[in-house]
């Protein structure tokens, strides 16, 4: 495949929360154990396999080859779905060996050519899952980020985070300010109201805190830093709370070719994972209009950056000893 890089709605709801559902995913859903099931077996809804069907070889060329075929990570595509198109896009990589997960945000409306389709529409990224399901997109997705290997793929819907958060109890969270907005338009209206300090958000609050808008510092920058705590306050509660009873309604939510063993595995060794060793990463680039439409056109230096931060994160430890940020423009420490 050739490398082309370059109102208030619940998209915002999803595309946060998905980073939270991509960490708990590969590497805390243990087995449950009353479904004794052994092997290969599919624990999850769907019926496309990446394993199976993605046909894709590692370039020797390829400045990471080595990297790649020796690593011990699970890479994880993990699709937010909205309306038949992929709202969020995400590869969640554990490193088993060095117990370090990595979250990369590919932007939907990311520019890849498609030969066999015409129209703006079908040349952005999002639009792949609707016309030639989950196989087609991880190729995408992997192409777009240097060929990274994708070993298995979830698929999440509004339903399924609502549920989980509930599931766990609520979110602690600390409200930054008091936000209040009404919109009775909203089907069902939506009425938005919080007191800053802290408090513990339900699952249908939580759609709410994630929905606000107004009033962040640096405008969509503060709430996009608002989400990551959120993000970091979720993941802390799932450890807290007790993963088995959240796994099991995770089982029932959302869609994944994940195997039992390949969760046994994980299960092992996330026993030693600490929350603190979760990053996050958006694909590098610029925004740019074509044929009347809007893009994201993925850097390939920058990207080519971007998994050397990821793959070889050793040689930068020294720069990042602060804990604040792996990389000043791409990456964030939950």
């Amino acid at each position: 495949m050739k490398r082309f890089l370059g109102k208030f709605d619940k998209k915002y709801f999803l595309k946060q929360f998905v980073i939270f559902l991509a960490i708990f995913t590969i590497v805390l859903i243990p087995v449950n154990v009353a479904l004794g099931k052994i092997g290969g077996v599919r624990l999850f809804a769907g019926t496309e396999s990446i394993m199976d069907e993605m046909d894709y070889i590692i370039d020797p060329d390829n400045p990471f080859y080595e990297n790649f075929k020796n690593s011990e990570r699970v890479n994880v595509l993990l699709l937010g779905v909205n309306d038949g198109l992929t709202d969020v896009i995400m590869v969640g990589s554990y490193d088993l060996e060095n117990q370090r997960v990595d979250i990369i945000s590919v932007p939907r409306d990311t520019y890849y050519y498609r030969s066999q389709y015409t129209g703006a529409a079908w040349m952005k990224i999002n639009s792949i899952y609707h016309s030639e399901g989950v196989v087609k997109t991880a190729e995408a997705v992997s192409d777009v980020l240097l060929g990274i290997p994708i070993n298995y793929y979830v698929v999440v819907d509004y339903d399924a985070v609502r549920a989980i958060v509930d599931e766990m109890g609520g979110v602690p969270i600390d409200i930054p300010f008091t936000m209040k907005y009404d919109d009775p338009y909203d089907t069902p209206p939506l009425h938005i109201y919080f007191e800053e300090g802290p408090t513990v958000l339900s699952g249908d609050d939580a759609v709410k805190y994630l929905r606000y808008r107004k009033g962040y510092a640096n405008g969509d920058i503060g709430r996009i830093g608002a989400h990551q705590e959120f993000v970091k306050a979720a993941f802390k509660q799932a450890l807290d709370h007790g993963i088995v009873d959240v796994a099991k309604v995770a089982f029932d939510e959302i869609e994944s070719d994940i195997t039992l063993d390949m969760i046994l595995k994980i299960a092992a060794k996330a026993v030693s994972l600490d929350s603190e060793n979760v990053y996050t990463w958006m694909a590098p680039g610029s925004s740019g209009t074509a044929n009347g439409a809007s893009y994201w056109y993925v850097d390939m230096d920058e990207t080519e950056d971007m998994i050397d931060r990821i793959y070889n994160f050793e040689k930068y430890l020294e720069t990042s000893a602060d804990g604040d940020t792996e990389s000043a423009d791409d990456s964030s420490k939950n």
